[in-house]
């Protein structure tokens, strides 16, 4: 099943319901900041194991406490509701 790009209206109502996640370069985007680079690399640990679960994989960046996370499908040429999924898994995560 081929995973599709959400339409703009969707985009918008699903980006309503996440806290402090944007739009950036096209892109779902949240910076989380942790206490210490420990707590940081232990976010990115298990949300590492969640997104290989799901087949879907972030773009992120880690320095010291802070982890700037990117998500689109690739496949889908866009944000898909993986997107979205992953979203709301990294924010119960951290």
């Amino acid at each position: 099943m081929a995973i599709e790009k959400l339409p703009p209206e969707d985009v918008e109502q699903r980006i309503s319901r996440l806290d402090d996640w944007s739009i950036r370069n096209g892109k779902l985007h949240k910076e989380y900041v942790f206490g210490n680079f420990v707590e940081a690399f232990g976010f990115m640990t298990k949300l590492a194991l969640v997104a290989e679960g799901m087949g879907h994989h972030p773009e992120w960046f880690n320095v010291y406490n802070r982890v700037s996370i990117d998500l689109t499908t690739h496949d889908a040429g866009g944000l898909s509701r993986l997107d979205f999924e992953l979203a709301t898994k990294a924010d119960a995560l951290a």
